[in-house]
């Protein structure tokens, strides 16, 4: 059966879309401006989130950038407030993602204009990596890693670069004495 022009285009439009939805990971969430955001398989489970920023490349966040954007927005606003904005989301993380956890970082990022969507996004993208601590295989700290960086970086005033290599090598039961003497 022969196949015309406008047939071809619905074709190609298909596949296209069709492989759009392979490249992409087992969960995705798209903020505002289009970033998104999506867990796929890793080099050490799937729990691996990337970034994809609208017309750009698929990365992995780091957390010294993350750490980074986190001491400079400290610079502007209450240090404070920040944490207990990442204290709230920390404190909704479970094993799986929870979709209305996105609107409450978006409700939290709206005082913090005119930054309010860059700190949606540093919440959103560390709220997925916070999940994704309390995911890891043989974690013995899950979720309370990440706190504690984040706790150095703006409550102890520890450079970002320091704040997100602190616990690298570290046993576990050192990192869950430092978590316990903050008090988390």
């Amino acid at each position: 059966m022969p196949v015309g022009i406008s047939g071809l285009r619905k074709i190609k439009s298909a596949v296209f879309a069709a492989l759009e939805v392979l490249a992409m990971g087992w969960f995705s969430r798209q903020l505002r401006d289009g970033t998104k955001l999506e867990y796929d398989q890793g080099k050490d489970d799937k729990w691996c989130v990337y970034v994809t920023e609208p017309g750009g490349y698929r990365n992995p966040p780091r957390d010294v950038d993350c750490f980074s954007q986190l001491k400079e927005l400290s610079k502007k606003f209450d240090p404070d407030s920040l944490y207990d904005d990442y204290v709230a989301v920390y404190e909704q993380v479970r094993k799986n993602v929870d979709n209305s956890v996105f609107d409450r970082i978006a409700a939290a990022a709206d005082k913090y204009s005119p930054d309010s969507l860059k700190v949606e996004k540093l919440l959103s993208i560390l709220y997925l990596t916070t999940i994704a601590e309390e995911n890891k295989e043989h974690a013995q700290v899950g979720k309370r890693i990440k706190r504690l960086g984040i706790h150095m970086l703006l409550k102890e005033n520890i450079p970002a670069n320091e704040a997100a290599d602190y616990t690298r090598g570290m046993k576990g039961w050192a990192i869950e004495k430092l978590c316990e003497e903050r008090g988390f």
